[in-house]
């Protein structure tokens, strides 16, 4: 039998706060101090881990201050700095571009606004939500890897397209817990509801889980 909307908001409800008891203190495992900072760091995310990044980023943020230094970065320099992270050709041009872009539309800031932040190179929805979320504090949900196999997983959803799986997810979950939720589901997503070997044992949203113990 399908589960009505009603239905599936209290169940997320409950997933949501078993998930803040377990993850109180989940965030962007992104080292940044600022948005411009976490906005390279998200482009630098594509395709690779979050400690390979914070392992990259340092030096970078040391040479690279401001949205003017990315735009006048050279592109066979900043190609050498990010090569580990992959895909490191169109990151650097991404990257280029969106400090042209910053320097040129924005006044060379980050702005706070999901419309305008999904218009600049190397910036889609979940990156956009990413930067509300942790750079401004804006509701968002973020739909990455780990979103998509546990919003599956829990029955929230069977869409695996990013977009079509954020928009089912509004209206189950609180809007001012939407970032808090996004950030708890990875750390559950990494620790405890892995790819291939669930623990479905140890789990703190068993109870409300139709798929467990199926893998």
């Amino acid at each position: 039998m399908k589960e009505s909307l009603s239905k599936r908001k209290a169940r997320g409800g409950r997933v949501l706060r078993a998930l803040r008891r377990a993850y109180p203190d989940a965030h962007c495992e992104l080292t940044h101090t600022n948005p411009l900072e976490l906005t390279i760091g998200c482009i630098l995310s594509a395709q690779c881990t979050d400690k390979r990044v914070n392992q990259v980023t340092p030096a970078l943020f040391a040479k690279y201050r401001t949205a003017a230094d990315w735009a006048a970065a050279k592109p066979a320099e900043l190609e050498a700095g990010i090569h580990s992270t992959g895909f490191f050709r169109n990151k650097a041009r991404n990257i280029i571009a969106l400090g042209q872009q910053l320097v040129e539309r924005f006044g060379g800031n980050v702005p706070n606004d999901f419309d305008a932040l999904v218009t600049l190179p190397g910036i889609g929805r979940k990156t956009a939500n990413v930067i509300m979320v942790s750079a401004f504090g804006q509701p968002g949900i973020v739909v990455d890897t780990h979103m998509i196999r546990l919003a599956n997983r829990l029955g929230f959803t069977r869409q695996r397209d990013p977009v079509k799986i954020e928009f089912e997810l509004q209206p189950i979950l609180p809007r001012p817990q939407w970032g808090h939720f996004s950030h708890a589901i990875v750390f559950h997503g990494r620790r405890c509801c892995t790819a291939r070997k669930p623990q479905c044992a140890d789990c703190c949203v068993r109870r409300w889980c139709p798929t467990r113990d199926q893998w």
